[in-house]
């Protein structure tokens, strides 16, 4: 759409400066007089041009600042989710070593209990 508004604006200018070149050099005037009308023409379609050019830029800068913002927006929340999962992952990680540990612990604790039971039936 943006696009379609450029385009309509450069045809308006391009068809007012043509015009306005074409009735210049159709009117009756001194040479100096039609350069002169010629140049003021040049300078008031050209600054047409560069005032829509300057809206251009101005949206664009705009339009690319919002992204960069989304980016960093988005970003920002993945980089937070994926360090709350991480936390998460290594909290679960430490209940299951101390779930294993406290296993092996009681196992442990019973085969002792257990080879010293039977020392203790050996030398009886």
């Amino acid at each position: 759409m943006a696009n379609k508004t450029t385009n309509a604006v450069l045809g308006f200018l391009t068809g007012a400066t043509a015009g306005l070149v074409a009735g210049i050099l159709i009117a009756p005037d001194k040479g100096s007089k039609t350069r002169e009308k010629i140049r003021k023409s040049a300078e008031q379609a050209g600054d047409g041009i560069k005032e829509d050019l300057d809206e251009r830029i101005d949206g664009l800068k705009s339009h690319f600042s919002k992204f960069v913002n989304d980016l960093n927006d988005r970003f920002g929340d993945l980089e937070a989710e994926l360090e709350n999962k991480t936390k998460e992952a290594r909290r679960k990680a430490a209940e299951k070593v101390e779930k294993e540990a406290s296993k092996v612990e009681k196992e442990a604790s019973r085969v002792k209990e257990a080879k010293a039971g039977k020392e203790a039936s050996k030398t009886k």
